[in-house]
């Protein structure tokens, strides 16, 4: 019995170490577990904490005009730029008008010598008298009292009507020794100087009129269908920046110029005061349409995607929003604009700033508030 006693004292004992030493395991591993726990909790904590959110600005969605432009480079030329040459041969005689000077249309600007045709004319003047006076007497008897013959009658009658047309001829002429402007403009440069001899159809001034101007340009054939005559043009120059003037296209070219693939236009312009210069260069955007009710939003919005484009929109989101992808039909396309033809809605906040740093159900914060649309476009 005191063996099995001694043995079942043993048993006990070692059983309760046993058990004590499972509790102490299994304390242990108890407070293992809740370490890693902790550890998981805190590191969740980080993740939340360190969520990106990017600031953007927005611009409301709504409908507007969209005017598209076409952008060209034109020169500028005068309205008449006439060289205007002699009829008559003659030295130059006298100018009647300082270079740079304005002149009317029929003013004379020009006179040569004309000593022999004024001689010529005299002559003619005084055969034509004398033909009128032989034939007047011979009308009279031919045609009231039937004496002579008809003979004599045409050859008096012919005679006179002959002196008559050479005077005048001679008299025409001697008009023009004067070399009159043919257009109101100014006096712009001469060709010859006085004493220097001028032949029939030598170039002796030239006369610019400035007071309406026309810029010529070329537009790429793409457009043939865009441009027709009276469409609006806003021109602007470098050389006085801030100034905006509007004329109107008066000549859209019928044929395509195969060197450059463009064709001509001409846009006139008033210059009243006569600050637009032959050959100047000049910015022009002419008008290629106009549409009405649309969403135009800036191309730098707009994204290509492997769907096509899409653009980012700002969706509330408790308290702040979410950025949400759109995918976009493009519509018309002029300058910084673009129409979307669908994929946006009236009211929908536009992503403007900062769409290239989200994902769609990106965290974002707008900031700046919100930014108007713009409606006008160049190409």
């Amino acid at each position: 019995m005191g063996l099995l006693q001694r043995y079942g004292s043993s048993c006990f004992h070692n059983g309760m170490l046993i058990i004590a030493a499972v509790t102490s395991i299994g304390l242990v591993l108890v407070g293992c577990s809740g370490g890693e726990a902790e550890a998981a909790a805190d590191a969740q904590q980080v993740d939340l904490e360190n969520v990106r959110v990017v600031n953007v600005e927005v611009m409301p969605v709504s409908l507007g005009e969209f005017t598209g432009f076409i952008r060209v480079t034109g020169e500028v030329e005068a309205l008449y730029d006439v060289t205007v040459s002699a009829e008559e041969s003659g030295r130059v005689e006298e100018f009647l008008v300082r270079k740079g000077r304005r002149v009317r249309s029929g003013q004379p600007i020009v006179r040569l010598e004309s000593d022999l045709l004024t001689a010529q004319v005299d002559e003619a003047r005084a055969s034509a008298e004398l033909a009128r006076e032989e034939y007047e007497p011979q009308r009279q008897l031919w045609e009231e009292d039937s004496i002579g013959t008809e003979m004599a009658f045409l050859q008096r009658k012919y005679a006179s009507e002959m002196a008559s047309a050479r005077l005048a001829t001679l008299e025409a002429r001697l008009e023009r020794t004067e070399i009159i402007a043919p257009v109101t403009g100014t006096f712009e440069d001469n060709f010859l100087e006085i004493g220097e001899m001028a032949t029939a159809g030598a170039p002796v001034v030239r006369v610019v009129a400035t007071d309406r101007v026309k810029i010529v340009a070329g537009v790429p054939e793409r457009f043939a269908r865009a441009v027709v005559e009276g469409d609006e043009a806003r021109v602007t120059f470098d050389v006085f920046p801030g100034r905006e003037l509007v004329g109107q296209v008066g000549f859209v070219g019928a044929s395509v110029d195969p060197r450059n693939r463009t064709f001509r236009i001409e846009i006139i312009l008033d210059n009243p005061d006569g600050i637009i210069k032959p050959a100047m260069v000049a910015n022009l955007r002419v008008q290629r349409e106009r549409l009405t009710d649309v969403i135009a939003v800036p191309q730098q919005v707009v994204m290509r995607s492997a769907d096509g484009y899409k653009v980012f929109v700002a969706v509330p989101q408790g308290q702040g929003h979410l950025a949400t992808a759109r995918t976009v039909e493009l519509g018309a396309v002029s300058g910084d604009d673009v129409v979307i033809r669908s994929g946006l809605s009236t009211g929908d906040l536009l992503v403007t700033v900062g769409q290239q740093l989200v994902d769609d159900g990106s965290p974002i914060r707008i900031v700046q508030g919100v930014r108007s649309a713009s409606v006008e476009g160049e190409n």
